[in-house]
């Protein structure tokens, strides 16, 4: 072996290539994770390029490849938050503004209803004030009276109907006998 300029020269191009390995290796592993959807952190990265996380942070290009890396996905995942936050939010929005045109329906139809309720109460005020107290005692003694006279009527109703009845099937015999007694006149006024 030969420890000579030409041997460091060697070994100087022989370390440069396995950086340059190293540094491909790190791209492409920061490819995978981003195709995978992975999280980028220099751990995952060291691990899935094959490199020690020393490496990434004591090699300038390794650690500006993995600083972009991670910038690029942090602001990634923060407009892929961000574009959820505004779609939540718009769907809050829109629920929100729903609700509040529900609301002022219903408030309209909470006050439409007070007013109902307030011209009914007003009615029954004006009722009462109509018919005293004795009054009310005195109608109801008179509603009781009339359905009991409604009783009596719908009974005397239900005995004029059967004597109609009877005194219609009496008219009936009655007819059927002189319409036989006229056959019988007829007969001896030929004989």
């Amino acid at each position: 072996m030969s420890s000579g300029p030409e041997s460091t020269r060697a070994a100087i191009a022989a370390r440069r290539q396995q950086t340059q390995t190293k540094l491909a290796q790190v791209e492409k592993a920061i490819g995978q994770l981003r195709r995978e959807r992975g999280r980028l952190t220099v751990r995952a990265i060291a691990e899935r390029a094959g490199v020690s996380a020393t490496f990434l942070y004591e090699n300038t290009d390794a650690r500006a490849i993995v600083k972009t890396a991670l910038a690029d996905s942090r602001s990634q995942r923060d407009r892929l938050g961000q574009e959820q936050h505004e779609r939540i939010e718009a769907s809050w929005r829109e629920r929100a503004l729903n609700a509040e045109a529900e609301l002022t329906r219903t408030q309209n139809e909470v006050f439409a209803q007070r007013q109902r309720i307030g011209e009914l109460m007003g009615q029954i005020r004006d009722f009462d004030q109509m018919v005293p107290g004795e009054s009310v005692q005195q109608l109801a003694t008179e509603n009781t009276t009339l359905k009991h006279r409604i009783h009596q009527l719908t009974q005397e109703h239900r005995k004029l109907q059967e004597r109609i009845e009877g005194a219609r099937s009496n008219l009936r015999f009655a007819e059927k006998r002189i319409a036989d007694l006229e056959a019988q006149l007829l007969e001896y006024g030929q004989t």
